[in-house]
């Protein structure tokens, strides 16, 4: 699962994306290592989900009534149908990939996700993102509470203070998850 890694966020043009968070994803190298992990899935037809959010123009659709929201809203970003909710052309979905869209921080709420993959038979989930604090860890813990095998790639999440992501991939995560490497967890897929 391909979490949030949509252009508003990892994209230099991005609205939140262009204050730094872009520079970061680009160091770390986020794209291509999610890249190499969704297209190592793909050759071994394993399902690959792309998760993004957004909302209709005009938040009518927005659930959180929290400050995050309140800035996205400023700043006009993450409207359906925009660039900010499209994904980067090096990791955009290809044909077969399931796109779901949320409008709150975990990827279950209100959206047909747990549907599919139950229907789907998918009992395992591997974990790609931004931001590791927010949708990393709320897609890490409800899949744990819904019987899900859950893998984290902490080499393929990242969050705006990099401390937020080392305490998440050291000290909560691994509650809810298995943290690796993509490097080491595709030796074993």
């Amino acid at each position: 699962m391909i979490l949030d890694m949509q252009n508003e966020l990892i994209d230099p043009k991005g609205k939140v994306g262009k204050n730094g968070f872009a520079k970061m994803v680009a160091d770390l190298k986020l794209v291509e290592k999610t890249a190499a992990v969704a297209d190592a899935f793909r050759a071994r037809n394993l399902p690959v989900v792309f998760v993004n959010v957004g909302f209709e123009k005009g938040y009518l659709d927005a659930i959180s009534k929290q400050s995050r929201l309140a800035h996205l809203k400023d700043m006009g970003a993450m409207i359906i149908g925009e660039f900010g909710t499209g994904f980067p052309d090096a990791l955009a979905p290809n044909a077969g990939d399931l796109v779901v869209t949320k409008r709150a921080v975990n990827p279950f709420h209100n959206t047909n996700l747990l549907n599919w993959l139950q229907a789907n038979k998918v009992e395992r989930i591997v974990l790609a993102g931004v931001y590791t604090h927010m949708v990393v860890d709320s897609t890490a813990r409800h899949g744990d509470d819904s019987g899900l095998f859950v893998t984290v790639l902490e080499d393929c999440c990242a969050s705006p203070d990099m401390d937020l992501h080392r305490i998440e991939c050291e000290k909560i995560l691994p509650l809810f998850s298995t943290v690796s490497r993509s490097e080491e967890f595709l030796k074993l897929l």
